[in-house]
């Protein structure tokens, strides 16, 4: 007797997590069952109608409200930023450029700029490990 493998799902707040929408602006049908991972695949690489409507207008969640701004989730916390926008109000915030929006993104970038020079010198220091460990195989042969 072989045993049938079971079918891996997921709750709906996993899967909206993974399509980058809000659950609650979703279809009801997605909100109240669980999905297999062949159904989320199916919806990432063939997307129905609605889920195409909510990624082109919204409205969004936290993550990708921050992603299309420019700014962490926790900048959006401290700025008392809505949790949930849609695209039309991410573009006026982005055509009006709050002082806190400015703020946010230059911290933002700020913080990128410095993960970048971090993994840079980790790379280099990695390197230069590298070699001086060649050296020391090749100074013993």
């Amino acid at each position: 007797m072989s045993a049938q493998k079971k079918t891996q799902t997921m709750k709906p707040e996993t899967a909206a997590k993974k399509l980058g929408i809000y659950l609650p602006a979703a279809p009801t049908e997605f909100q109240e069952g669980p999905l297999t991972r062949d159904d989320l695949l199916e919806l990432q690489s063939n997307p129905p109608e609605w889920l195409q409507e909510l990624r082109r207008t919204g409205p969004h969640p936290r993550a990708e409200v921050a992603r299309k701004l420019g700014v962490s989730n926790s900048g959006l916390a401290r700025a008392d930023a809505p949790d949930v926008l849609t695209t039309a109000e991410i573009k006026a915030l982005l055509e009006e450029m709050p002082e806190w929006l400015v703020t946010e993104r230059a911290t933002f970038a700020a913080v990128r700029e410095d993960a970048a020079r971090t993994a840079e010198k980790k790379a280099e220091k990695a390197e230069k490990a590298e070699k001086a460990v060649k050296a020391e195989r090749a100074s013993r042969a």
